[in-house]
């Protein structure tokens, strides 16, 4: 278990890229194996997740060929299902959540798969219901064997259908478009997620070939088309790193432009963060937050505490609720954030009371920020990572604070964040990997 020793107290100063969305990459990279041609992708971020599906492809057969920092060649052409069998692919399909997104390309194209159960943040429950019932709908049978905790999937005859999605998952959504392309008929997909990252696969898939219309909306049509080609893509900025910054910027003081930030494609992310006091201008497609030493939250109209919610797209992003309570504690006011989605993920918030934060746990899915006003540091301690957005939160928390923190357990923070730490020291962070 790796560590990063973090001295806090200092101000950040200069211009950050943001890497490629980690989301996105995700649903894409699953998206070669629907075609033998090549599929080109550029702005790949190089963070573990990632990295570990390109390994689950190659060993699956995709050639991949390395173009350049951040750009890769994919061609599925020799795909071996063998692999699927084998212990190897146990082992990496459960270690890795967005393993379950080569469903939908292999049971189109080939007609069945299976996955090993995922894994990923320890954030709580995270079912794949919405996944099966979708595949189920358009034709496929699927077995779950509970002691080998396998989902093996048949669908050699997949059929266009109207499907109802019981929930807007992102991860669901995507797997069901990614069957539904090459299904025979008309796919129509309601209360569908519409994320931007779903948004780009789509039109990825348009290029290849497919016919899919209501892009953007939650409810989407799709005609099966008997194949897809190659195409080329770029994954958008990575938002819920942006929003981060955004956050770390108000915390610390700092003042920091966050360059090609893909600002149409961001929904409200900018406008929570100014509502918690943050300042923000936009040059052209970079924004620019100037260094604060003081920013106040803001509360409803009738006066009430304001209250920060996640919701599916165009509502705000759960990945972000962590960082934007980290960001609370030396605003001046106090806001209520509520985490519905997952019931584990606001548990870090003990480390931020240990640090000295004035946090309420209501209970698991909302906890009460009372802000410091920056007339109190954070004091810095020893704490663990339990998941990529908590762990980042931390770091923020860390480099607001007095004294040095130590963070262990930093490989979730790698599994969604580009060399972060080098890229913080560039503007002026002190991080030190132990």
């Amino acid at each position: 278990m790796a560590s990063i020793e973090v001295k806090g107290g200092n101000r950040l100063k200069g211009t950050i890229v943001p890497q490629g969305a980690k989301n996105e990459a995700l649903q894409i990279l699953c998206a070669v194996l629907l075609t033998d041609e090549a599929v080109v992708i550029h702005n790949i971020p190089n963070i573990r997740d990632v990295i570990k599906l390109i390994d689950l492809l190659e060993d699956l057969g995709v050639k991949v060929t390395r173009l350049q920092e951040g750009s890769y060649e994919f061609v599925a052409r020799h795909i071996n299902l063998e692999y699927l069998e084998s212990d190897v692919y146990r082992q990496q399909g459960a270690a890795l959540r967005g393993s379950v997104m080569i469903l939908g390309p292999l049971l189109a194209r080939f007609g069945k798969s299976k996955i090993p159960r995922p894994g990923g943040d320890k954030i709580g429950r995270r079912r794949l219901d919405t996944h099966f019932l979708g595949f189920q709908k358009l034709g496929a049978k699927f077995n779950y064997d509970l002691d080998n905790t396998f989902y093996d999937v048949d669908a050699s005859n997949l059929q266009g259908t109207y499907i109802l999605l019981d929930e807007a998952s992102v991860t669901g959504t995507a797997n069901v478009i990614m069957a539904a392309v090459l299904a025979k008929g008309t796919t129509t997909l309601y209360n569908a997620a519409c994320e931007p990252y779903l948004q780009q696969l789509c039109k990825m898939l348009n290029r290849m070939g497919a016919k899919i219309s209501g892009i953007g909306s939650n409810l989407l049509t799709i005609e099966g088309v008997t194949a897809l080609g190659g195409t080329e893509h770029t994954l958008l900025p990575d938002m819920i790193e942006i929003g981060s910054f955004i956050g770390l910027a108000g915390m610390t003081g700092s003042e920091i432009t966050i360059q090609s930030a893909g600002i149409p494609h961001l929904g409200l992310i900018p406008n929570v963060f100014q509502r918690l006091g943050i300042q923000m201008e936009y040059r052209g497609d970079d924004i620019y937050i100037p260094a604060q030493d003081h920013y106040e939250i803001d509360t409803f109209i009738d006066g009430s505490i304001l209250t920060v919610a996640d919701a599916p797209w165009p509502g705000f992003t759960p990945d972000l609720l962590s960082i934007v309570l980290v960001t609370a504690i030396q605003a001046k006011g106090t806001v209520l954030i509520h985490q519905k989605m997952f019931e584990s993920r606001l548990f870090f918030v003990d480390k931020l009371i240990d640090m000295g934060a004035k946090i309420i746990l209501c209970d698991p899915h909302r906890a009460t920020v009372i802000g410091l006003d920056k007339q109190i540091p954070l004091r810095g301690i020893r704490m663990t990572s339990p998941d990529i957005r908590a762990g980042v939160a931390l770091l923020m928390a860390a480099l607001s604070a007095q004294g040095t923190s130590i963070i262990d357990n930093v490989e979730q923070i790698d599994r969604g964040y580009q060399y972060i730490d080098k890229r913080l020291n560039a503007l002026g962070a002190e991080i030190r990997r132990l």
